[in-house]
């Protein structure tokens, strides 16, 4: 049974294994509420997944070390068993999607565990790790609905909650449930005030689901950039453990996680994966009442591969109002661009693409003309178009 005293041992057992990541203040990212961040992107393993996979495998028999250890995964959990494993000396097979980041996979690889790459999403992995345990004697290590794991995942609230005296919310990233079920359940043993939100994203919300409907439910398919949290379903435990402990649970879109990773590295100088980044962009677009609280949002991983971070920069940005793109038709006839770029400088903007486009246009001699350009905010292109109209460009 999960009990306080599991999460102290935890904390006890897992002193050598894991990182202690210490809470940092976060400036710039939230102006209604006092905002910090604990730092599990910072961790060994580059997620929070480590410190349950190694409780677990810590307290397994002799016996079953001997036989080795299966996992699934959409990558961090995976990373957390094969640093575990090796550390036993034990054999490890994990079993991820397809669809996991290249850079996920290969770090798993390089703590020592074996890869078994499946077809589809983290539901289908587990269905074949299930399979090969069944088959072969492993001992399966769930990613999130076991008592062990959840413990480990518990501590993060005692760092938490020793390093801060003054606590209203904790923020936290919701997938299965494993890492909310053992912060929530911990913090309201010990500080019972304290606040305990939930952040899934729109296109994964099985437990948002699950807890409005007062039962567990199956997402037909999820799809998001957050994959670390794309889980269809939530495990029993950790429904149960999320019901009887979190205060609510909010949804977020991806174009607000892009936000949210995008603010953390330009105020933060922190690289945080789509399912890290959730908590903070609840907070930015103000899906609890903080207003004048201060929050620790959980920053559960940074694994995001280089080619994703890169898409989801160029999406913050756009969202943002940072980079933009006008669509002007013109007359075709020297001098236009000059006259564009102008306006463009005089308002403070900066070109960074020119594409020159033919169309069917008002006029015979007409085309298109695409700018691509730098912008403080929505309200410096809005200036932009505005200064542009006035001296005659039809903005399309």
């Amino acid at each position: 049974m999960l009990s306080l005293d599991k999460v102290f041992d935890a904390q006890k057992v897992l002193k050598k294994i894991i990182r202690e990541t210490n809470v940092v203040r976060a400036y710039g990212i939230a102006s209604d509420c006092e905002l910090y961040l604990k730092p599990e992107n910072l961790q060994i393993t580059g997620s929070f997944k480590v410190r349950g996979s190694a409780y677990k495998i810590a307290k397994l028999s002799d016996e079953e070390k001997a036989k080795g250890v299966i996992a699934c995964s959409a990558g961090n959990h995976a990373q957390g068993v094969a640093l575990a494993a090796s550390k036993n000396g034990i054999r490890s097979l994990i079993c991820l999607p397809d669809t996991a980041p290249i850079s996920k996979v290969e770090a798993t690889k390089g703590f020592g565990a074996e890869v078994c790459l499946v077809e589809g999403c983290y539901d289908d992995a587990y269905k074949k790790a299930i399979e090969l345990r069944d088959r072969d004697g492993y001992t399966f290590v769930h990613p999130f609905d076991d008592e062990n794991v959840i413990a480990g995942q518990g501590t993060i609230a005692l760092e938490v909650l020793s390093e801060l005296d003054k606590i209203d919310a904790i923020v936290v990233p919701v997938g299965g449930g494993g890492l909310i079920s053992g912060i929530a359940y911990t913090v309201k043993q010990i500080r019972p005030s304290v606040k305990v939100y939930g952040v899934q994203v729109t296109g994964a919300p099985s437990m948002y689901n699950s807890i409005r409907d007062g039962k567990i439910e199956c997402l037909d398919s999820v799809r998001t950039i957050a994959d670390g949290i794309a889980v269809k379903q939530p495990g029993e435990n950790t429904f149960s453990l999320v019901r009887d402990y979190v205060d609510d649970i909010a949804l977020v879109s991806d174009d607000e996680v892009a936000s949210a990773i995008l603010a953390l590295i330009e105020k933060q100088k922190m690289i945080a994966e789509g399912a890290g980044a959730a908590s903070v962009a609840a907070v930015m677009f103000r899906k609890f009442p903080l207003e004048g609280k201060r929050v620790v949002s959980i920053v559960s991983g940074g694994n995001i591969d280089v080619t994703s971070l890169s898409r989801v920069i160029d999406r913050g940005l756009r969202n943002s109002g940072r980079s933009s793109s006008l669509l002007i038709e013109l007359i075709d006839k020297p001098g236009q661009l000059k006259d564009i770029s102008r306006i463009i400088a005089d308002c403070g903007g900066n070109v960074t693409g020119v594409h020159y486009e033919k169309g069917i246009t008002e006029s015979v001699n007409g085309c298109f003309l695409r700018i691509e350009m730098e912008t403080r905010n929505f309200d410096h292109v809005n200036l932009i178009t505005q200064s542009l109209r006035s001296e005659g460009f039809k903005i399309v």
